[in-house]
């Protein structure tokens, strides 16, 4: 059951990537340059498929979520939450957010859409998801260190 959940999920979620355009990298680097905003080309789509998402999840999060943990209750098809445990920035986490934030700017792809994607057959979108995995692969390698 619970792969039948992830699945659905998954499907959900690129469902709505797709539907809000956010699989276009055109749309998401149209967001990030905001020098375009002077001259009113500048796209907040991104920001407001963003607070969509923030204004289904934290009531969610507030009602259901933080309950289910003050009551010592798993997650429906989970055995456990798996929240942060780290209270502090430090340097993985600014490096880590350096690295991502430095993809998604060049690229306008993130990982989820990254992944939509790829069936389109883009050899672009091929390179970006495999250099992705790549940089996992070695960033788990450092980190392990």
């Amino acid at each position: 059951m619970n792969s039948f959940v992830s699945f659905v999920c998954g499907l959900l979620f690129g469902a709505g990537l797709l539907i809000s355009g956010m699989t276009d990298p055109s749309v998401v680097i149209g967001f990030l340059n905001v020098s375009n905003m002077a001259s009113g080309q500048w796209d907040p789509s991104l920001m407001f498929v963003m607070a969509g998402a923030l204004g289904v999840y934290l009531p969610l999060y507030h009602f259901v979520v933080k309950k289910r943990i003050s009551d010592n209750k798993a997650p429906v098809y989970a055995e456990q939450y798996h929240l942060p445990k780290a209270q502090r920035i430090d340097r993985p986490l600014l490096l880590g957010a350096a690295a991502f934030g430095l993809g998604w700017g060049i690229s306008g792809i993130c990982p989820g859409p990254g992944i939509v994607n790829l069936p389109t057959g883009s050899l672009t979108v091929a390179w970006f998801v495999a250099c992705m995995l790549g940089g996992i692969y070695l960033a788990s390698r450092v980190m392990r260190r």
